[in-house]
């Protein structure tokens, strides 16, 4: 397969979902300046000018195709099918990175918010596969890389977390990519698929899912407050101390410091995607933590939702930004 890339990724035509931030754009950054076609959407318009502007200043070859739309809104996403077919005759690469956070408890989070983490993470792979089909088979060859994470087959942040919608949906990720390996080969040869499987990545996708969740910490209601307060406290912080201000605060530093102390960049990561995707790699694990933890799991599955396999992790250097 890896001859689909032999001369890399140089005149194909290519589509990134979530190209405003984080690997998205990256990707975007990397494709345009090995003089890929890349057309790229997001749902923050900001987010998507600063990325064309990052890819104009860099002085990169191809050429970029925005478009603004929500990857878990079906007419969205054929909207965007259709103006990029009008763009270019057909696709050689979907990148379906786009995602959020959320929904972390089944039983205590309100359904909206657990809905709209699952139809992103979820839907919007679902979506843009089915979408962009037409135009990927239209392609000499065609590749659909999907972008589900370590939670795609270890389902927490840690014991003491609830994470239920997202992993829920990177693992439904996982799985339908791996089923069109078969489905691919069986009905639709010229296509190929493969899985990503980041671990710590430093992306602001906490920032910009606590704004597309409603939850900026800026412009939390008092309720708002009040429910984190509560999530704190049931992890066992003493939140007695600790003014609004202070809470507002400390949700901020710890969205941009999700992203600050992260062992593996967005650019990094972007490139190792890009890399393995030339050499004819499914199955894409990203980032050394995400090793160690796939090893861990497959050594004592068992044992993965106990508060000891922290221990083991952290005892390999991984996942150190997490509690026990």
């Amino acid at each position: 397969m890896a001859e689909r890339f032999e001369n890399g990724y140089g005149g194909l035509i290519a589509v990134v979902t979530g190209g405003g931030t984080g690997m998205g754009r990256e990707l975007v950054r990397q494709l345009t300046a090995q003089g890929c076609d890349v057309a790229t959407c997001d749902v923050i318009p900001e987010n998507l000018a600063a990325t064309v502007d990052l890819c104009t200043t860099d002085g990169n070859t191809g050429q970029i195709f925005t478009h603004i739309a929500d990857v878990s809104v079906e007419a969205e996403v054929l909207a965007f099918r259709d103006a990029v077919a009008k763009w270019r005759p057909h696709v050689h690469v979907l990148f379906n990175n786009a995602g959020i956070g959320g929904g972390g408890s089944f039983v205590l989070d309100e359904r909206a918010g657990w809905d709209k983490t699952f139809n992103v993470c979820f839907g919007g792979v679902y979506n843009n596969t089915r979408a962009f089909l037409p135009l990927l088979l239209a392609a000499p060859f065609g590749q659909v890389v999907n972008t589900s994470s370590v939670n795609g087959f270890w389902a927490t942040l840690g014991p003491n977390v609830s994470h239920t919608a997202y992993s829920a949906a990177k693992f439904a990720v996982k799985g339908f990519t791996e089923a069109l390996i078969t489905d691919f080969r069986l009905n639709a040869p010229t296509l190929r698929a493969s899985v990503v499987m980041p671990g710590h990545i430093g992306t602001d996708i906490m920032i910009n899912s606590q704004k597309l969740q409603g939850a900026d910490p800026e412009t939390m209601t008092q309720d708002q407050l009040d429910q984190v307060r509560e999530r704190y406290e049931r992890q066992g912080t003493d939140m007695s101390a600790v003014s609004d201000a202070d809470l507002r605060a400390l949700m901020k530093m710890g969205a941009e410091g999700f992203r600050d102390i992260a062992p593996t960049s967005a650019a990094d990561a972007s490139k190792f995607i890009l890399d393995s995707v030339s050499r004819g790699d499914w199955r894409i694990l990203v980032g050394d933590d995400a090793v160690v933890l796939d090893d861990e799991v497959r050594k004592a599955p068992k044992d993965a939702y106990l508060p000891e396999f922290m221990d083991r992790l952290h005892a390999r250097g991984a996942m150190n930004a997490m509690g026990r």
